[in-house]
Formats: C-alpha cells, structure tokens, sequence
C-alpha cells in the first residue's frame, strides 16, 4: 500500500490475485485427491466387471455380476455429481472472495477520489515509519487544504465541487513519486506521506511547490471555469520541536495541520514546514477561537459609532456601527483581530446579529432624522434568509428600517451575482437603503454598479487618507465623486483625518465624509450622552406607536429647523 493515487488499487488487487491464486492451488490439491480416488475406484470397478461385461457381449459367458455392475454406475454418477458440485462451490468461494475484497476495499479507502481514508491512512502511515526506521529513513508527512473550496460548493454546486475534487486528486497524483501514501482525510483536505533521505530535504520543497501550481490552474468542470489554491503544511518524523518525540501518524498529521494553517494566515497557496513557535501559536488561536464563542453568548462584542458628516452643511447625518470586543482579560479589541476568525469558525451570523440589534435598540433612541449604517460580512450574503432575519430584527427593535443602511463591500459582487442582486432587492423592498462599501478597491465594473440598485458609493479611506498627498490617490476620488454625480448616487468618504483632506472634499456635492477628524467612534453610552447635550435624543413614542409609525411619509419628529443644524467643529472632542 505504498502506491501512487489510484495505482494503490493495482497492488491491492494482484495482492488479492496471489491470495486467490494460493487459495486455488489448495483447491486444486483437494480436487485432484477427489479425482484421483475416483478414478482409482472406477479403475478398480472396472477391472473387475470389465471381462464380464466383454464376454457378455461376445456371448462366450455369463453377464458381470449385479452388484458390481450397479457399484460401477454408481461410482460413475458420484463422479458427476461431485465435480458439478466442485465447481459450484469454487465459483461460491471466488465470488464470496471478490465481495471480501470488495467490502475492504470500501472500507479503506474514499469512493470519490479512490484514495485512503482517514483510518487506513494512519495505518498505513504508522507502518511505512517503523520500515523506514529500520531502514535509517524518514517520514514527511503534507496536510494539503484547497482554499475557498466552500465557496466553489455554493456558487456551483456539490456535483461541480466532487468533480472539482477529483480533478485535484489528479494532479496531486501527478506530481508525486512512486511510492508515496496519499489520502482524503476529509472534505477538502488531502494527506500525503512519503519516504526520504532527510525531511527537509529539498525533493520534498520541490514536491509541495508542484503540487501548489499544480493545484492553483484554472480547471474547467462542466464548461464552467472554477479556481481554488491549495495551502500545504509539511513535518517530518526527525524534526526536534522541543517535545517529546512522537513518531506516529497522529502526531505528524496534527503537526503538518499547524504548519497549513500558518500557511493559510500567511496569504495561502504555499507551502510551510512546521516549526515549534507554531504550537504555541496554534493554542493561542483555539484559545482565541473559544473566547470569541463564549464572549459572543456573554454579549461581550459591543457597537461603537462614528460620526457621518454632511461635508457641505456640516450638519450630523447618522453614525456608523463598528464592532468592538471588550474582552475581560484582553480589553477592547479591534475588529480586525476577531472578524477574520469569526468567519473562519462560522460565528460571524451570531456576532453580527448580536451587534445588529444593540445597534438598533441604541439607534432607536436618537433623533429621527439620525440614520444608522451597519456592514455585513461577505459570508452573510451567501444567506438567502438574511433579508428575512434582519427584518425579524427591525421588529423587534420598532425601528423604521428607511433609517437603517447595509454596507455591502465591493470585492463581494464578482463572486455570485445573481445572489447580491437579490439580496438588494429584497431589502430595497423593505425601505432598507443599501451602500457599496470600499468602492475602488474591488473587481466591480461600471456596468456592475448600473445594474444593482445601490443608494450611496463608499470612497475607500485608503484614496482619502492620501487624497492630498497623491495625485493618483486625488484622481481617483474625483472619478469616484463624478461617477456619483452622473449616475446620482451620493458619496461618502471614508478615513478624513485633516482639515485639508476636507477642505478638497469640500468641491463635491452630495458628499457625506467620516473620520478621526470628527473624533474617535465612541461606545453607546457615550454617544447617548452627547446627543442628549445637543437636544438630538428623541422624542418619547406615544403609547400605541407601532413599527409602521416611523416611515418616511409619517416621520415621528418634526424635521429639525435650519438654525438647529449642528456645525461639525462642534462634533469633535
């Protein structure tokens, strides 16, 4: 079982083959003891009643004796019978032996890609290192994980990710030597063992680079073009990592596991070679992985708010939802520490719902005219039931969802089109505005962006935080602020730090902008306590106020005179 790919079966099946072969030769020996005794008694049989027989036919002599005569025929009828009987039960045996083989063969291995599985790799495995122990030779063991595979099985189906499965079993088995383990220990994780000089040895980081490029080509399954990369971890049995040496399956396969995911996190589609800082590394992000499901049902994960600022008027438009953990042994963390692992775990639903509804419990209590924006993560666009669940949300919170603005970024829109299309409309259809976040950073076009029916385009604070100090960072937030213009979509940009960058801003109309120029984002309590300064809490509901009293037709606050508007120097602080 030290084959290549499918070419394991071939060895399997002429190990079977010799197994049946010696199985056949015994039977061979039985039979030939039956045959031999038959003939020895038909012989016999014959010889006696043989000259009776010729002289009764010759009419010299009295016929052979009876009971010699019936022995005869009855010894020539059990010949018959039993060889009729031999080969029935050779042919029992043969297809009971098949059917063996068969079952094992399904046991051992996966009946996608023909591969091992999980359990008669680590077999295998275990094997193939106590032989090279004894021959002075090592082990590498590679974990290899296709990235964004997920994403293959919703945009296209599960019948194209099988197909695309086996096509990367192709390849993996392409690129490797003979004799070398290869297993689908799952999903859309492959395990590869083989035998080497050294484990780091460089045929093995030539073998892993293969098999990265090998994997990362375009592949069409079905007529339709999907792309995946492979992220690969490499250990090897001699490799000192401080700990007590373990030189089996599990402890490899746990090891490489930890170098693919330090691949994974160092931008995928390569390869890496576990070293010992990766353990620890690898307790701190489960550890981390832990608190951020416990901290999500603790309701640890809180909203801060920034400023939006209407740029011409300097009057307060609304407030932007960030996300924020006020961890109790970390303190507050940043989102770009816990979102990217919270949509690697699959809590990124919960956490944005969690934070979804404080947000509306907290917008409810502002001004009227205050409107609230909220991103979503790219993996809640894939929900065809988010358009119901945050309308669930808005119930429950009696808040009027024109108030209410989902951020969409832009990198999301090339990957399922029809998806995000629908998702606007459905929320559109509920009087929720939806905004292109991030615009100019991603793959849309223009003929994108006339199709979906966006309310506002979001300048990216990586063009405005330079807009002063780049000519094609300025260049391109004007292109951006006359597209809105042409197309009548308002603007807001993101990232104004300077009174410069918002004095330029200033030329454009329908632009909103936010910033660290209007101050940090604050936590509710805070914000609560600055509107209630500057009289733009809101009115108290009347009793029988319901959902349907906050639409745009029949807004709860008279609209706020001209003399009330609030100049944004006042907004710092």
């Amino acid at each position: 079982m030290t084959t290549s790919g499918t070419a394991q079966f071939g060895e399997n099946g002429a190990e079977t083959e010799n197994v049946e072969s010696d199985s056949g030769r015994q039977v061979d020996v039985v039979a030939l003891g039956i045959v031999t005794a038959a003939i020895l008694l038909f012989v016999t049989t014959g010889a006696a009643i043989g000259p009776a027989v010729l002289k009764s036919l010759a009419g010299t002599g009295p016929g052979p004796d009876r009971f010699l005569l019936n022995a005869f025929l009855l010894n020539i009828a059990i010949i018959i019978f039993g060889w009729s009987r031999y080969r029935q039960l050779c042919e029992e045996i043969r297809q009971r032996k098949r059917a063996e083989q068969q079952a094992r063969r399904l046991a051992e291995t996966d009946p996608l890609t023909g591969f091992l599985n999980r359990r008669s790799f680590h077999r295998a495995v275990d094997d193939l290192i106590r032989r090279s122990a004894a021959r002075d030779r090592d082990v590498v063991l590679a974990m290899i994980d296709l990235d964004n595979f997920k994403q293959v099985n919703d945009c296209n189906g599960h019948t194209v990710g099988d197909r695309l499965l086996q096509e990367c079993a192709r390849r993996i088995s392409g690129c490797l030597p003979i004799p070398a383990l290869i297993s689908r220990i799952g999903g859309d994780e492959f395990a590869i063992a083989l035998e080497c000089d050294g484990s780091r040895s460089e045929r093995i980081d030539r073998i892993a680079a293969a098999l990265v490029e090998a994997i990362g080509q375009s592949a069409m399954v079905d007529t339709i073009s999907v792309e995946v990369t492979a992220s690969i971890g490499l250990a090897g049995s001699n490799i000192d990592d401080g700990e007590e040496a373990r030189s089996n399956a599990a402890a490899l396969l746990e090891k490489a596991d930890m170098a693919m995911y330090h691949a994974k996190r160092q931008g995928r589609n390569s390869f890496a070679w576990f070293e010992a800082p990766m353990a620890a590394e690898m307790r701190a992000r489960t550890a981390l992985e832990q608190a951020i499901r416990q901290g999500i049902a603790r309701g640890e994960f809180v909203p801060f708010y920034e400023q939006q600022i209407d740029l011409r008027t300097g009057e307060l438009t609304g407030f932007e939802m960030l996300a924020r953990w006020n961890a109790p042994q970390l303190g507050l963390v940043a989102p770009d520490i816990f979102i990217p692992v919270a949509e690697e775990i699959g809590a990124i639903a919960s956490l944005s719902e969690s934070l979804i509804a404080q947000a509306l419990e907290d917008a409810r209590g502002w001004d009227a005219r205050l409107t609230l924006s909220v991103n979503i993560s790219p993996l809640q666009l894939r929900d065809p039931w988010f358009a119901q669940k945050l309308l669930k949300l808005l119930l429950e919170a009696n808040f009027p969802p024109h108030r209410l603005e989902i951020e969409i970024t832009e990198s999301c829109l090339h990957r399922n089109l029809a998806q995000v299309r629908t998702l606007i409309a459905s929320l559109k259809n509920q009087g929720i505005k939806v905004s292109l976040d991030d615009f100019g950073t991603g793959y849309s076009s223009l003929a994108m962006l006339r199709s979906l029916p966006f309310d506002r385009i979001k300048i990216d604070r990586s063009f405005v935080s330079d807009l002063t100090g780049s000519k094609d960072s300025a260049a391109i937030v004007h292109a951006i602020a006359m597209l809105g213009k042409g197309l009548d979509l308002p603007v807001t940009a993101e990232g104004i730090e300077s009174s410069e960058v918002l004095s330029h801003l200033r030329q454009y109309e329908q632009i909103k902008g936010q910033g660290y120029l209007y101050g940090q984002p604050r936590p509710a309590a805070e914000i609560a306590e600055w509107l209630s300064e500057h009289g733009l809490l809101a009115h108290p509901q009347l009793p029988n106020a319901d959902f349907q009293s906050a639409s745009p037709e029949s807004p709860p606050i008279a609209p706020m005179q001209a003399g009330a508007l609030l100049p944004a120097a006042r907004m710092q602080g």
